[in-house]
Order: structure tokens, then sequence, then C-alpha cells
């Protein structure tokens, strides 16, 4: 065949090519789903670099590129418009690790996300948000002069977790959105998160016991067992099992501390697009079946609070008293990246034994009462606690202590 012939056809198949791609590549949809996939990918990858790269070179004021990636990164991740989603970089991956561990280097609180930012829902004793004088219900608004309106709890204390020996600045509204606000800088120190404790109470000369749990950490089970246990040997009739504040942890903790109460059948079960069916069923030996048990929550109980919660409500293990609570119906699984990031997203829904999801409505305690978060006494607990006095009079009646009237003034 004559030579300039085929470099003639060759070129006529390149331009052809050529071409071809250029349309492929604006119309993907016409695209073999596997061919697809690596034109798309490559496309989305060439025009993040080719952004990053123009800002790089021309922007007025010097660039940090490694920034810009984990930007880039985390706007797809805040492109799925789920609040429940994020991508978290190699440093705020340390500190997500470390929260869901129980130990993490940072001031020493429990926190619940609001509109204005974190609101305080506990300070641990002892820690330096206590020492800064840092209380209940106070509301964090800004970290390091840089406003957290509207960014995810994990974001934001992210930011506010670091290195023992470093400081962090805190703006804090005293008393709720809308207080005075003070500025405060804050040594961060290695923080034991308390998993598990527990309290005995007299209510007319009945033994009770509060055990509260802060989190579902790894081990929150067992932390939680072993404090129920010990209010047991002191002659604890019933439980309170205070959930306020907790925002929840591990999916399988959720189902273990619901063990503790719940001898046998579902706990929870879950499902998504790419998730199928999942019923959790009670693991272990529970507690004896019939000690009367209340569950208190509030509006910062969420996540495994609420699977606890919902579980034990409708196995008609527990009366629930408290506040509504927070109302996240979905799950999250974590995938490590390869930049050493992480990204925590969302792969499901979770349905309590009724068949109901909780999203965006919480679950409505059958006995209200609240906390007044800036007030001394706990307005919440005397009402579980009188409640909890009621269900051991129905399993063992007795004759109750009165409390003899006031004199008259």
């Amino acid at each position: 065949m004559n030579p300039f012939r085929v470099y003639t056809i060759a070129l006529f198949c390149a331009l052809v090519a050529l071409a071809g791609g250029l349309y492929l590549g604006g119309h993907p949809d016409v695209l073999p789903s596997g061919l697809r996939d690596v034109f798309v990918d490559d496309r989305e990858a060439t025009l993040r670099a080719e952004l990053i790269q123009a800002i790089d070179d021309g922007f007025y004021k010097d660039v940090d590129a490694e920034r810009l990636q984990d930007a880039s990164l985390d706007g797809i991740v805040r492109a799925l418009d789920d609040r429940f989603s994020h991508y978290f970089d190699p440093q705020e991956t340390e500190a997500f690790d470390e929260s869901i561990s129980g130990k993490f280097d940072g001031v020493g609180m429990s926190i619940e996300e609001i509109k204005q930012g974190l609101l305080v829902l506990n300070v641990f004793e002892g820690s330096p948000a206590e020492g800064t004088g840092i209380r209940k219900g106070d509301v964090i608004t800004a970290v390091d002069g840089e406003s957290i309106a509207g960014e995810s709890s994990d974001i934001a204390t992210a930011k506010i977790k670091g290195r023992p020996g470093t400081s962090v600045e805190l703006t804090v509204s005293q008393g709720g959105a809308g207080g005075r606000e003070r500025t405060i800088d804050v040594e961060r120190e290695r923080i034991q998160v308390p998993v598990a404790e527990g309290t005995i109470e007299q209510v007319d000369g009945v033994k009770v016991g509060v055990a509260q749990l802060i989190s579902f950490t790894s081990g929150a089970h067992g932390a939680l067992r072993e404090e129920i246990d010990s209010l047991l040997e002191k002659g604890a009739e019933g439980i309170v099992l205070d959930l306020r504040g907790n925002g929840g942890g591990l999916l399988q903790e959720a189902v273990l501390v619901s063990s503790l109460f719940i001898e046998d059948g579902e706990i929870v079960t879950t499902e998504g697009r790419t998730k199928p069916e999942r019923v959790f069923e009670a693991q272990g030996e529970a507690i004896d079946p019939e000690l009367p048990v209340v569950v208190l929550v509030d509006r910062g109980s969420a996540s495994a609070s609420e699977i606890v919660t919902g579980a034990l409500r409708d196995r008609d293990r527990a009366q629930v008293v408290g506040e509504k609570t927070f109302g996240k119906g979905v799950f999250q699984e974590v995938q490590p990246l390869s930049n050493g990031g992480t990204l925590d997203l969302t792969v499901g829904e979770y349905f309590l034994p009724s068949g109901e999801n909780i999203s965006d409505k919480g679950i409505t305690p059958a006995i209200r009462a609240r906390d007044k978060p800036r007030t001394k006494p706990d307005e919440a607990l005397p009402k579980a606690l009188d409640t909890l006095a009621e269900e051991i009079d129905a399993v063992t009646p007795r004759a109750r202590t009165q409390t003899p009237p006031s004199p008259a003034e």
C-alpha cells in the first residue's frame, strides 16, 4: 500500500477519534458505562487541577495548594447537601479518630450543633474549659477569630481540638445566643471523656440509680454495665438512664447498650440505596428484665441515643422522660482516603422496632421535663426520678415516706 495513503488514513482516523472524544467528553451520557467513568473521571480531575493551577498562578496573594485541594474535596461532599456527610482533611481526621476513641486533645466539653455555632451541653470537671469559666448553656460562636455559625459540629469541634499545650481562641456568648460575648484563650489538654457515671438518689425512701452515658465510643456498653451493676449492689431498685447531651457514636455500641436492657429480639433495622436491609437483634446477657427503667433525654440526644431510646420505648422496656430528641434517622460509614483524610458518608437510614424513622422529628417523650441551662438545680432529673419511683411502686408496692409540709409563714 502507498505509504502516503497509509499516513492519510491514520491521520483521518486520529482526527475522527479526536472529534469523537471531544463530542463524547461533552456528552458522557452516550458513552458505555465503563468508558463513561474513565472519560468523566479524567475530565473532572483535569478540570480540578486546571482550576487550582490557575488560582496558584494568578491569585493576588500567596496560595497554599494543599489547602485548595482539600477545599475542592470538601466542596464535592458539600454538594451532596447532606449535613451529616463530611470530608476531613488529614489534620481533622486525627481529631475525628480521637473523638471515637473517647480520648482527645481539646478543652473538655460536650456540645450540640445549633445555627449560631456550638451550644455547650456539659463542661467536664477539672477541664481547661471549666477553668476559663465556660458554662453549660454558653454558645461558642467563633474559633480563632473565624465564625463557626452554620458549620457542622464535626468540623467546628475539629478546629477546637489540637495538640496539648497549644492554645485556641474561642468567642463565647454567655448564657446562649445573643448573650454578652467574650473572647478567651484556652490551653488544650489531653482529655479522657468520662464515658459513664453512676449515682444513687433517694426518692421518698426509695433508692434509685442514675446512670449517665456521655457517648457511644468503643466499649461504652461495658463501662455502662459496670456502673449499673455497682448501683444495683448499692441497693438501687430501678435505673434512670440519662442520655441528655449524648450526640451518639458507634451503631454497634447502640445495639449493645440496648441489649443491656432487652433480652432478645429486634433493636434497630438499617437500609440504604446500596446497603441491603439489616436487622440488629439483642446480644449478650441483659440485666433483670423486671428492673424498672426510665430514659431521660433532651434535644442534644441524637443518633445512637435515639436508637437506644426508641428500642427501649418500642419494646415496652422503659418510660421516656424529657425533651424531644434531635431527630437523626440516618447513619454514616467512615472511609479512609489516600491523602490521609477521611470521608464520613451517610449511607443509609435506620428504623426503630415500630418501623418508624425519626429523621427531623425525633422522639417525643411521654412525660415532658426540661432542665434550664443557666440555673443550678437540674429541673428535669427530679421528674425522671419520680416517674421511676412510681414504676418501682407498681412492681413492689410499699408505704412511701411522705415529706411533711412546710410550716406556714
